[in-house]
């Protein structure tokens, strides 16, 4: 089922027992997630959970599920990390029962919600457990957006904070963000802010608040990661939380310059021309063109590990497995000390 369908649903108060989150759209996955506790409000105050099944298994969370709430009506428990959703599970130190899970979706109790994130490419749809899930759960696709919906998505997110873009300030905007939700909705809210509602904004405006470009910022970082400058690199991400920037959406950030970066390595060693590269990607030329001097510097196996790892410090802060800031320095170092 599409984003829109899903979140559409919810906000009529249409709140099933299991859902699953599937893609990388991080942006999807955090509005359902707000939406959905946002509905089901004091019913789950007190009993709202978070489990990350690299770490718990599933027979003790759905032990969790089947018991009675003590501090409110209903249980809210959001998974993350659904490895066995995968193709290729992780090793893990113990076993999931999956066959307890399956038991759980064909009679879930009333009173418990569960949301299931498998901010994952692509899972396993062979598997039984992944056949339940469709079968008895809500399924929301949160895959990035195409770039043919980018203009659509400002335009959207603009009309919910009131204002409208100048076709000048929207391509600027179009180029420096890409499709970024995450950092389309912290840009377009910034904008909104200042802008006042009910206005158009200008090309000027736009300028004038993205002065210290978020993507140039994103650039920055990459080059102080290739430069091994730690000290460096979280002065930048300091100065970008200064201007109202989560760790989540550098993490963004950061994923989107490394995932082009990738993208235009494995292309260029398939054999294709540096001039086709721009119809295949369909990225701002500025970006590509950085993307190829900073391929040169990496291997693709150390692109996918930083990929991996970007990833995993997106679950360990969504998770609350530890406080935002520190988990991205954490992997700012970790990338400059293995570059």
């Amino acid at each position: 089922m599409s984003y829109m369908k899903v979140l559409s649903d919810i906000k009529k108060g249409n709140i099933a027992s299991t859902y699953l989150l599937k893609g990388t759209e991080s942006y999807f996955i955090d509005e359902l997630e707000k939406n959905i506790t946002k509905f089901l409000g004091v019913k789950v105050e007190g009993e709202t959970h978070h489990y990350d099944l690299a770490e718990t298994s599933i027979q003790e969370v759905i032990m969790n599920a089947e018991t009675l709430p003590f501090f409110s009506e209903k249980k809210l428990i959001f998974l993350h990390n659904p490895v066995f959703l995968k193709a290729r599970p992780d090793k893990l130190p113990f076993i999931h029962d999956v066959f307890r899970f399956e038991e759980y979706l064909l009679n879930p109790p009333e009173y418990s919600h569960i949301v299931i994130i498998a901010n994952y490419e692509k899972i396993d749809g062979r598997k039984k457990i992944a056949k339940l899930i469709n079968k008895h759960a809500v399924v929301a696709d949160c895959s990035p957006i195409k770039d043919y919906e980018i203009k659509k998505w400002i335009t959207m997110l603009a009309k919910e904070h009131s204002i409208q873009f100048s076709n000048e300030a929207l391509q600027l905007i179009e180029a420096e963000l890409s499709n970024n939700l995450v950092l389309l909705e912290n840009e377009i809210e910034k904008i909104a802010m200042y802008s006042g509602k009910n206005t158009e904004v200008s090309l000027e405006t736009v300028k004038q608040l993205l002065s210290v470009s978020t993507t140039q910022s994103a650039l920055e970082l990459v080059d102080a990661v290739l430069r091994r400058n730690l000290k460096d690199a979280i002065h930048i991400a300091t100065d970008l939380k200064k201007a109202n920037e989560e760790p989540i959406a550098l993490l963004a950030l950061l994923a989107y310059q490394f995932r082009i970066i990738l993208q235009v390595k494995l292309l260029l060693q398939s054999g294709m021309r540096e001039n086709e590269l721009q119809k295949q990607i369909k990225a701002h030329p500025y970006v590509i063109k950085l993307a190829i001097q900073r391929g040169r510097q990496f291997s693709v196996e150390r692109l996918e590990y930083i990929m991996r790892e970007i990833a995993e410090t997106d679950a360990v802060i969504k998770s609350g497995r530890m406080e935002k800031t520190i988990a991205f320095e954490l992997l700012l170092y970790m990338m400059i000390q293995q570059s």
